[in-house]
């Protein structure tokens, strides 16, 4: 078992050591920063050079031109229908609940005419082009080409160019299939900060896009942040995490709980995963269940890595200490395993997706729930929401006001403008209430 931290509510430097354990900071290496700096300076002065060129260094990528590292529509379809039955199934289904779920995000615009006669409202367009980022290579899902792609999709985005690194020029199959299922229209396997850069900034072969999703490494994260204002991006995502309440209730399972907690350790050396309840025995079963389980696990160093660096077991004095825990913590994902989870939920201000009773592992969330797994990590879940639609499209103000209902407002802002000190201002709004002489 990994050294494993045992917080108790009751403690006096138990805040302390709470915030110690959420500190977590992404994209804050000078050297990093100063890399993808570069790397996006190169893209910006030299084009589709610069992307084949740092692919091959970076990827060790066997392509000797750009239009190598495109994927044809044809070969898209072929990595589809070559996949297994239930595989094939699988993913269908999950689309389909991914599409489902997001079509209840739509959002139309609106429009009302108020007290004066005027018209006012609201336009949501979609975005024209979007880019959408896909971890390659060890680190392969297609999930997230379908939590990504298809939201663009309901949307109405115009054009959607996937990317993705091929490690020495190897693909995995279904991350192709699940593009080719949720109908994005262009791919390049290219990754890294060059393929931010060449999303953002464009190339000779590639489209510049007005935002960009998905996750990445931490040159991806520093590429983004370095390009937002050029392109919107989703967010800058941190390590995995996961947050399992639970009162030590009869219909608890300590192994249940034990293999929800590690699947977020197995993603990386600093996931983070966390147990908190209100039961000793409960706590003291969990962590035994943990040993038992990691004996197992094919990915064991990666988890108890990440549960010796950032996990945590944490007892508290009772249910209300628990509600502000997670809320201080505002985990990326909550598994609330309560017999009435609801009486909880309610309190609960900072979650990036809530996973309500025992039947409801986040593994289903991640896949097949249809709910978005992309979701604010590093306690962002405080102001941010998970990936939807909303992220894909835009919004207008539309303001038509008639000749007397501009009256009104005209004057008001005619006083309003001469207290700013802008005169111009001013005078634009005195034409329309008649209080200037046109002679």
């Amino acid at each position: 078992m990994p050294n494993l931290t045992v917080l108790n509510s009751q403690d006096a430097d138990f805040k302390d050591k709470l915030a110690k354990l959420l500190a977590f900071e992404t994209v804050t290496d000078a050297s990093l920063i100063q890399t993808v700096d570069d790397i996006i300076a190169q893209v910006r002065a030299d084009g589709d050079a610069a992307v084949l060129t740092l692919t091959q260094k970076f990827d060790k990528h066997p392509a000797t031109t750009i239009d190598e590292l495109f994927i044809s529509s044809e070969q898209l379809k072929s990595a589809y229908d070559q996949l297994n039955d239930e595989v094939k199934e699988a993913l269908e289904l999950s689309a389909k609940r991914i599409f489902d779920f997001h079509q209840h995000q739509k959002e139309d615009g609106f429009r009302f005419v108020d007290g004066l006669g005027n018209t006012l409202g609201q336009k949501v367009t979609p975005l024209d082009r979007v880019g959408v980022y896909v971890p390659g290579g060890l680190a392969s899902y297609p999930s997230s080409v379908l939590m990504n792609a298809i939201p663009a999709k309901v949307a109405g985005v115009g054009h959607i160019t996937m990317v993705v690194p091929a490690p020495n020029g190897e693909l995995n199959p279904l991350v192709l299939a699940a593009a080719h299922l949720s109908g994005v229209d262009s791919v390049m396997t290219i990754g890294g900060a060059q393929a931010v850069a060449a999303l953002a900034y464009g190339t000779e072969s590639i489209q510049p896009v007005d935002k960009i999703t998905g996750p990445g490494n931490k040159y991806v994260a520093a590429a983004k942040r370095a390009v937002f204002g050029q392109v919107g991006i989703d967010m800058i995502a941190g390590p995995s995490e996961v947050l399992v309440y639970a009162e030590g209730e009869s219909a608890d399972n300590a192994d249940w709980l034990a293999m929800d907690l590690l699947s977020q350790a197995e993603h990386d050396t600093v996931a983070q995963a966390i147990f908190v309840t209100t039961c000793p025995k409960q706590l003291d079963d969990v962590k035994h269940a943990l040993d038992k389980a990691l004996a197992n696990l094919p990915k064991a160093d990666i988890a108890k890595q990440a549960l010796a660096s950032r996990g945590a077991l944490i007892l508290v004095k009772d249910r209300s200490e628990g509600i502000q825990v997670i809320n201080q913590v505002a985990p990326e994902h909550l598994e609330l395993s309560l017999d009435d989870p609801e009486k909880v939920e309610k309190h609960v201000r900072h979650a990036g997706a809530i996973f309500l009773g025992r039947h409801t592992p986040e593994a289903i969330g991640d896949y097949c729930a249809g709910s978005n797994h992309v979701l604010p990590t590093s306690g962002t879940a405080r102001f941010s929401s998970p990936l939807g639609v909303y992220d894909f499209t835009k919004k207008t103000s539309l303001i038509y006001c008639t000749p007397q209902g501009s009256q009104l407002l005209a004057k008001t802002a005619d006083v309003l403008a001469v207290q700013e000190n802008l005169d111009a201002h001013a005078l634009s709004a005195r034409y329309r209430h008649g209080a200037v002489n046109l002679d």
